[in-house]
């Protein structure tokens, strides 16, 4: 059995390292080809822009959403906002139709229907150039707009640009942790951009060409991650999709782990459910980064943390067997000696422990490199323990159910996700 687990434990440590090392190379590669807008850029053309945000029970947050909307450094007769209610049961409705009167911004409210019909709706009375999604607890950079138009401006063959994702004013340990994982986050997309992989336009604010949705297509339910779907069926028909580091949006992130445990459940299940839909770009060289690198990695990361959690359980049980046929052999006999005496003789210097900390400098150098780039500091902060901490403990269990729930097609709910987080 150790044998087993050894053979396989340097299987994934092989692949985990591989493809942190093949990000921190394209890195190095491609790190003067990173744009920095200034905040006084001017675009050679402003085009119309909508941005459709669709809510469910926001009553809470819908207001500084619309508000950092309406502050964009952008000319408002050019840019449009679809406020989408899609059947709340708070009051989010009547705080809407307060914008109904505002020259650049349409209301619409329908039937509960889930995320991707609101979406569709928005789509339907579209008229720009170009179309983004923000999600209604997410507000947006002044500058942000204007350096993702600035980016499609220098590449006409770019159809969609994500942007960069920051927690916002995390107030406890679990957000703290979530933001160490969206800094490095910011690092791999931009890596990503680099090599055409990305898989997901997030929600929060990926602008499209409209000529994306007339060419393929509204959003699809998608197993409740519409954003992935889009991205991937992008992917499929080689569009191309990129990502801009300084367009910053700032995001209400889960503050508990349950809340936190059914918004990951919710995406690591979509994630499956899309791989399994678009099984027929995987390891095709016609479908580029995304089926050779990006999905197979998707899927190593997933049974890679749950093999790593299971070794550490096989592991502790074999150590209480241990403790438990030594006490059940000489007794409590008082004769041990607990006195801590150092030798190097005992120190492990199996290989095992060398590549786990191999991986895990690379992990914290990602994490630096992408929180450079989401706040322009640079330098180690403690708060990445956090974040190894919580998410050791956490995240197999979210991995392990979501793979239960894909066996089963048990889908989870936007809905019952957008009521557990704003309560």
């Amino acid at each position: 059995m150790d044998s087993f687990y050894t053979i396989v434990f340097y299987i994934f440590s092989f692949l985990a390292l591989y493809v942190q090392i093949f990000f921190l190379v394209t890195f190095l590669q491609k790190r003067k080809q990173i744009v920095h807008h200034p905040d006084d850029i001017e675009l050679k053309r402003y085009p119309t822009v909508t941005v459709m945000v669709p809510c469910y029970n926001e009553e809470n947050t819908i207001v500084k959403t619309v508000k950092s909307l309406m502050s964009l450094d952008y000319p408002m007769d050019k840019l449009s906002i679809f406020l989408i209610d899609d059947g709340s049961r708070d009051n989010t409705w009547n705080i809407i139709k307060q914008y109904e009167n505002y020259p650049n911004i349409r209301i619409f409210h329908k039937e509960n229907g889930g995320k991707h019909t609101a979406l569709n709706l928005g789509l339907e009375h579209l008229t720009s150039e170009f179309v983004g999604c923000l999600d209604a607890d997410s507000f947006v950079h002044p500058q942000a707009l204007k350096r993702i138009l600035a980016s499609f401006e220098t590449s006409p063959e770019t159809m969609a640009i994500a942007p960069s994702i920051v927690v916002f004013n995390p107030k406890n340990i679990i957000q703290t942790a979530q933001k160490v994982e969206y800094d490095m986050a910011i690092y791999t997309k931009k890596m990503l951009g680099f090599m055409g992989g990305i898989h997901v336009t997030p929600g929060p604010f990926s602008i499209f060409r409209k000529k994306v949705f007339d060419d393929l297509g509204p959003y699809r339910k998608a197993h409740n991650t519409e954003d992935q779907e889009i991205a991937l069926r992008m992917q499929e028909h080689g569009y191309k999709i990129d990502h801009c580091p300084d367009a910053y949006v700032y995001t209400m992130s889960p503050n508990s782990v349950v809340k936190l445990y059914r918004q990951r459940l919710r995406w690591i299940y979509g994630f499956i459910k899309n791989l399994i839909d678009y099984r027929r770009l995987l390891f095709k060289k016609k479908y580029g980064t995304v089926a050779l690198f990006t999905l197979p990695s998707g899927m190593i990361s997933i049974f890679g943390v749950i093999f790593l959690f299971s070794t550490v359980v096989y592991n502790f049980f074999k150590f209480l067997h241990t403790q438990y046929i030594k006490i059940s052999t000489v007794g409590f006999s008082g004769k041990y000696d607990y006195t801590f005496h150092f030798d190097w003789f005992f120190v492990n210097t199996k290989a095992v422990l060398f590549l786990s900390i191999i991986l895990y400098i690379l992990v914290i150098i990602s994490v630096m490199i992408g929180r450079s780039l989401s706040e322009e500091k640079k330098g180690f902060s403690f708060t990445i323990i956090y974040f190894f901490i919580i998410y050791s403990i956490v995240a197999p269990f979210w991995m392990l159910r979501a793979i239960y729930n894909a066996i089963r097609s048990k889908e989870s709910s936007w809905t019952f996700e957008r009521r557990a987080t704003n309560n």
